[in-house]
């Protein structure tokens, strides 16, 4: 065993590996764990250059991932004014009046739906306060936008368009456009002629965001985008990524064969802590935006279209990447998307066995739940999500469902125990990146999930770890504290297994370590868990 670049001594180490549960010291070199021991072993992993770091009884778990991110990609979705303390239409007026404007426009991300009071999203709503400011405001979902009269004229959007995917441009009775986009074909109509950041700042800002990110315990990141990869590049080149990116690039309604190898060829492109591994899919949209795909309508009668108006195309499109030896990961949050997904691995038959998953699940009846694990198909769900939703049903969420469908809220705890691997995520920036409000959260959701049990401590570690890992096919190197796996660490100052969800979610994060590169440390006097053995 070569000599450690870095000890970590003097933790109590959870492992997650069955062969050695429990240690208080690991030994990393060149990115990777060569050795768990105990006290009595750093001695022998020791050279000249080896540095030692005591963590004074911290936690250390394997590496904290987020499951499901758009951390590049969101770099744009979270530009402008933050809405997302915005509760009804009066705050929102409020905050528009005061916003910054950008080049001349107004931009706003983070707005939640409940914020309309129940009424249509309208570009009315707000024209008295924006005046002829172009405005372009991203709904929380990431999947809908409210863009006004001025920003409409600037995208001459004049009428209601075609799209070859389930995506609209929603216009009253004499056929003018409201303001209301949804889904991502009709938001970019708009995007594209909005102010965007320039390379230098998008640098900045992504270096910031993912030192923030590491801060709260993250070592890792499943992108659901193809983001900006050579920008990536560009600065991983230049700089240690705080946090290990793995980009799953999107596949659209209307891709050929062309389109298909080249998400082929783009498959193990990558650098120091960044790679593309998969392929990102869209079976439906967003509950509260009536583009989820339902097995009976909405409320409003909406709900009941694929995103890929044929939904066949989809699965001979999962079914060519599957061959090439492509994973697959699709957007399915109403029960007919998820169905449709699961009956597409299924026909793949023995081979489709644990190499596709699904993202979010929000809604799904009790006789889909047995066949994740039947199938090997990993549940990506993302528990912060519950929180724009009411445990009193009075949410857009839960009016648009019913109540039958809205107490299948977020089945965390149902899927688990039906044998489903299950990967935890933010899907920042729609919801907030810190990794311990997952942990928390998955164990107590909140709003429409209320009133369901969630995770065990431990199933919600998993759910950042192993079970992280093995929606990724990474199961051989990683979400495990054992030798030959990543040297992708985080220490905590609480037990995750044992402490109360509050404490958890507070918790000081000691250190970071990712690819064996410290990339966060406790400041001094935040927590005593951390200290240097003098060599």
């Amino acid at each position: 065993m070569p000599a450690a670049d870095l000890i970590l001594a003097g933790a109590q180490v959870r492992t997650l590996d069955p062969a050695r549960p429990a240690a208080s010291a690991v030994a990393l070199h060149d990115g990777t764990i060569t050795a768990v021991g105990e006290a009595a072993d750093v001695r022998d992993w020791r050279g000249p250059g080896t540095e030692v770091l005591d963590l004074h009884g911290a936690h250390l778990v394997p590496g904290l991932v987020d499951a499901h991110s758009h951390p590049v990609w969101g770099l744009d979705m979270a530009t402008g004014t933050d809405l997302s303390g915005v509760t009804d239409l009066a705050g929102l007026r409020a905050a528009l009046a005061g916003a910054e404007r950008i080049d001349g426009w107004v931009v706003g991300h983070g707005l939640d739906h409940n914020a309309f009071e129940g009424r249509p999203v309208h570009h009315d709503l707000v024209a008295e306060v924006l005046g002829g400011t172009p405005a372009f405001l991203r709904l929380y979902d990431g999947h809908s936008a409210l863009a006004n009269a001025a920003a409409l004229a600037a995208a001459r959007v004049t009428g209601p368009r075609a799209f070859a995917q389930h995506a609209e441009v929603v216009c009253d009775a004499s056929g003018r456009p409201t303001g209301h986009l949804v889904e991502h074909a009709a938001m970019d109509l708009v995007a594209d002629v909005m102010p965007r950041l320039s390379y230098a700042e998008r640098r900045a800002r992504l270096l910031e965001l993912l030192s923030a990110m590491a801060s709260t315990g993250l070592t890792g990141a499943h992108v659901m985008d193809g983001g900006d990869l050579d920008l990536v590049a560009a600065v991983a080149e230049e700089t240690v990524l705080p946090v290990r990116l793995r980009f799953a690039p999107w596949c659209m309604p209307g891709a050929d064969h062309d389109t298909l190898r080249e998400l082929i060829e783009l498959q193990g492109r990558g650098g120091r802590h960044w790679r593309v591994g998969g392929v990102k899919f869209f079976m439906d949209g967003t509950v509260e935006g009536g583009t989820a795909w339902l097995e009976h309508p909405d409320c409003h009668g909406q709900g009941t279209a694929a995103f890929w108006p044929d939904p066949h195309a989809y699965a001979e499109a999962v079914r060519t990447l599957h061959t090439a030896g492509v994973r697959t990961a699709t957007h399915a949050i109403g029960d007919a998307a998820v169905r449709h997904v699961l009956d597409t691995v299924a026909a793949l038959g023995p081979s489709g066995h644990g190499a596709h998953r699904i993202e979010h699940v929000e809604t799904a009846p009790n006789e889909l739940l047995p066949r994740f694990a039947e199938l090997g198909v990993a549940a990506s769900l993302q528990p912060p999500h519950t929180g724009y939703t009411r445990d009193d049903g009075t949410d857009e969420w839960s009016r648009r469902l019913g109540d039958d469908r809205a107490a299948r809220a977020w089945r965390l705890r149902d899927l688990r125990e039906a044998g489903a691997t299950l990967a935890l995520g933010s899907d920042w920036p729609i919801a907030h990146y810190d990794v311990r409000a997952v942990l928390a959260t998955a164990r107590r959701p909140k709003g429409a999930a209320a009133h369901r049990p969630g995770l065990t401590p431990l199933q919600a570690l998993e759910g950042c770890t192993s079970h992280a890992a093995a929606a990724a096919g990474e199961s051989e190197i990683a979400g495990r504290v054992a030798p030959g796996c990543r040297a992708d660490l985080t220490a905590l100052a609480v037990d995750p297994v044992h402490a109360p969800v509050d404490e958890l979610a507070d918790s000081p994060v000691a250190l970071t370590v990712t690819g064996g590169h410290v990339v966060h440390r406790a400041p001094d006097g935040q927590t005593s868990t951390l200290r240097r053995v003098p060599g």
